[in-house]
């Protein structure tokens, strides 16, 4: 027999979904507050579904879920709220809900849907459906749990109608987990359409959003849909929303409230029932308290928040993404050795996924074998901390053998890494990095000269407008330099 739970304070609605699934052959039992619902023996009664009123007149509902899960770990929760209350029921499912649905019920099928669903579901089943829709798009999910849990969430969500607000830094890969949720969806075989909206100026925005009509402005020739009205059964996706300025945040807020706009140079009103995810790499919160963004609108976009975690705080999932990467580049089976992923996973990645994948494509550029291994002395990122570091001998001497180009890209890059951190640094280590890089740099003059001299360093020191002690001293430098 399946067993349901209802706690709701509401009488009505208790006996509604009582006679709805004992009519379906369930077995149910109605509380209608916390006082009754702390009195049930779970150790008599195995529910496997529960549905939980979020407010309760002596009760949170999210702490009876804690207690529920608690008690009976395997039984799945459904957060029953009100759309005001939808960003209250986000948390109820990263402690463990299975899902949530809005009061009053609209839809009485859709309700039965999602109770059926949750019945024939087990964790499994749900794992392998989001493994397997990341696969398709190219999202990697990795071992790491916060990464895990977000990915669950806005795979619970995704079938919601509700605007989804995505933060994270720089190279996180906020458009992909956009399109994820997408994908996820039931709009998933309509339209996904991104803007960045700090990308073109503000007219064009305007424009872009919500289309214009013939002659509303210079080189206006025809009359054209914004992206408003073309993914208006699919996802519009904006980026960088923080961008956006103040005149388009108010045409924004004013669509989101209404579901309506008009296209530049018309007067006639459109809908459009579009569903938005916006991306920031800035935490809008404090564009808000900084006058940068309007309050109103970060309130509604902030229904559904999601904060995708640096890839410096997702160690664990670098190998696993380098894999992923190097699966791009056809013809070749390049692969990283034990000690040169160590070194990866020591290095902070300011530019999170996108430096990584620029790094791969750099390494599978560079390397002279299609099979090749690579070691940390092949590494275009020769860093084993986000600060400059005080070096081995035998580091030094490895990154003296880098060839230039290779060296220069990750000097460069070591050195503009540990410029952007506020924490104490060691200039003096700084300073004695930039007498490696000359040493490098001479060297490799010296050397490249010398093969088209074919070894006459007379000829070279004469190319290069040096002297030969100066030739010999460049040459003899190595140890020196450290």
């Amino acid at each position: 027999m399946t067993n349901l739970l209802v706690v709701d304070d509401e009488k009505e609605v208790g006996n509604f979904l009582s006679h709805l699934f004992k009519s379906k052959g369930y077995n149910i039992k109605v509380v209608n507050s916390g006082k009754e619902f702390s009195k049930i023996d779970f150790s008599r009664s195995n529910f496997h579904v529960a549905m939980i009123d979020l407010k309760l007149p002596d009760a949170d509902g999210l702490t009876l879920l804690k207690d529920l899960k608690k008690q009976q770990p395997g039984c799945k929760a459904v957060i029953m709220t009100g759309y005001s209350t939808i960003h209250t029921a986000v948390e109820a499912i990263k402690l463990g809900a299975s899902d949530y649905i809005e009061k009053p019920f609209d839809d009485i099928d859709i309700l039965e849907k999602q109770i059926d669903q949750l019945l024939i579901s087990t964790g499994s089943t749900t794992r392998q459906q989001i493994n397997d829709l990341a696969n398709k798009i190219g999202l990697i999910i990795g071992k790491n749990p916060g990464m895990n849990q977000l990915i669950e969430t806005a795979y619970k969500v995704a079938g919601k109608n509700v605007i989804v607000l995505i933060e994270g830094e720089t190279g996180t890969g906020k458009e992909v987990l956009a399109r994820f949720i997408h994908e996820a969806s039931q709009r998933n075989n309509e339209p996904f359409i991104g803007v960045n909206c700090g990308a073109i100026t503000e007219s064009l925005l305007e424009s872009e959003l919500f289309g214009h009509e013939k002659g509303a402005f210079t080189g206006a020739s025809h009359q054209r849909k914004g992206l408003f009205e073309i993914a208006s059964k699919g996802t519009l996706f904006l980026d960088e929303v923080a961008e956006a300025t103040h005149s388009i945040q108010v045409k924004l807020l004013r669509v989101l409230e209404t579901r309506e706009f008009m296209r530049v140079g018309s007067e006639n009103t459109l809908h459009t029932n579009t569903r938005l995810v916006a991306a920031s790499n800035v935490n809008l919160q404090d564009a808000v308290q900084q006058k940068k963004f309007r309050e109103d609108l970060f309130y509604r976009l902030n229904v559904v928040h999601l904060n995708i975690p640096p890839l410096r705080e997702r160690k664990e999932d670098i190998p696993q993404l380098i894999q992923h990467l190097l699966q791009r580049h056809t013809n070749n089976s390049i692969t990283f050795s034990e000690d040169a992923l160590k070194v990866l996973q020591g290095y902070r990645w300011p530019g999170n996924i996108r430096e990584l994948s620029n790094f791969v494509t750099r390494v599978v550029t560079l390397s002279d074998s299609a099979d090749a291994i690579i070691t940390p002395s092949n590494l275009p990122l020769a860093i084993n901390a986000v600060t400059p570091t005080k070096q081995t001998e035998q580091t030094v001497q490895a990154n003296l053998e880098l060839p230039m180009e290779v060296f220069l890209q990750s000097w460069v890059e070591k050195t503009l890494s540990a410029f952007e951190q506020k924490k104490e640094i060691d200039l003096e280590e700084v300073l004695a990095q930039i007498k490696q890089l000359e040493s490098v740099v001479g060297k490799a003059f010296i050397k490249r000269t010398l093969k088209e001299t074919h070894g006459n360093r007379k000829e070279t020191a004469k190319r290069l407008q040096i002297s030969m002690r100066k030739l010999r001293y460049i040459l003899n430098e190595k140890n020196e330099s450290c």
